[in-house]
């Protein structure tokens, strides 16, 4: 398998998909192009069930995700630079503290951050363009498996309704991203104005995350912008937060970590974040 070329690779990965569906084992793929069939495996990817996923398909998703990581390109923390580098930052944490605008499932670093939902299971919308569809699509299906064992167990603990609560932490594997960890938080959703108790709650989200990896020896991490896309906190109010906490928690725990980095995607939150970072 591994001396097969892509298109191969993602011929037969789409076969053993279709394989293990019920609903799509007899669906015809041929004439469609590799960018349809690509959007055709992450779909069936993404609306998979969790529980009984074989070593063999396993295996070939695994090989099919790597190759798509090698095509894209990792990212190490030499790439990126630290905010003195960047913007000549004299804040006292100017070289532990990064802005970096991309994709977030290159980042080679020790957790990235996921702005999970309740359910903790990763989204099931088919090629949705939240980070928690495109993590799980990148990490393989062995991320929603290890998020279901996990609320599982919590749901055997805590009754059978159970659901995970805004602000908290979840560590679990990366699998197939080039990251170690993948740090799961459920944001804050903010359906009308803005209050106190939001804003605590993404308070929350960023001092959990800070605190499982100091917990878990992890000394990098690359944070999205938790709550302010499909959960619409604001942009502007969200960046302020972030800062406030990292900073904080960096004056509390200088030695514990390596190098923090704000993930940014859209152009918008770019700005937002130069803005804060180039006063201080």
């Amino acid at each position: 398998m591994s001396e097969m070329n892509g298109n191969e690779k993602t011929d037969i990965l789409l076969d053993r998909l279709k394989e293990d569906s019920a609903e799509y084992k007899k669906f015809v793929t041929t004439g469609y192009s590799l960018a349809e069939k690509k959007n055709m495996i992450r779909s069936l990817m993404n609306i998979r069930m969790p529980g009984g996923l074989s070593d063999e398909l396993v295996y070939v998703q695994d090989e099919y995700l790597q190759e798509e990581l090698k095509s894209k390109g990792t990212v190490t923390l030499a790439d990126i630079p630290t905010i003195k580098e960047q913007f000549g930052s004299k804040s006292s944490f100017a070289e532990k503290i990064s802005l970096w605008q991309g994709d977030i499932t290159r980042l080679q670093v020790g957790a990235i951050v996921n702005a999970a939902n309740s359910q903790m299971l990763g989204c099931f919308v088919p090629c949705h363009r939240c980070i928690d569809n495109a993590i799980h699509s990148a990490a393989g299906m062995q991320l929603r498996e290890e998020c279901s064992r996990i609320m599982h167990h919590r749901r055997m603990k805590y009754g059978g309704r159970y659901e995970e609560p805004t602000g908290t932490a979840t560590l679990t594997k990366g699998y197939n991203l080039p990251c170690d960890h993948v740090i799961h938080t459920v944001g804050p959703i903010c359906c009308g104005g803005l209050n106190d108790m939001l804003c605590q709650d993404l308070r929350n989200c960023y001092e959990n995350v800070l605190k499982c990896c100091m917990e878990n020896n992890i000394r990098s991490v690359a944070f999205c912008c938790i709550s302010t896309g499909e959960f619409h906190f604001p942009n502007e109010k969200a960046a302020e937060i972030a800062w406030e906490i990292v900073t904080g928690f960096l004056e509390a725990n200088d030695s514990d970590m390596e190098r923090v980095i704000f993930n940014v995607f859209t152009d918008r939150d770019r700005k937002i974040y130069e803005k804060i970072l180039k006063s201080v």
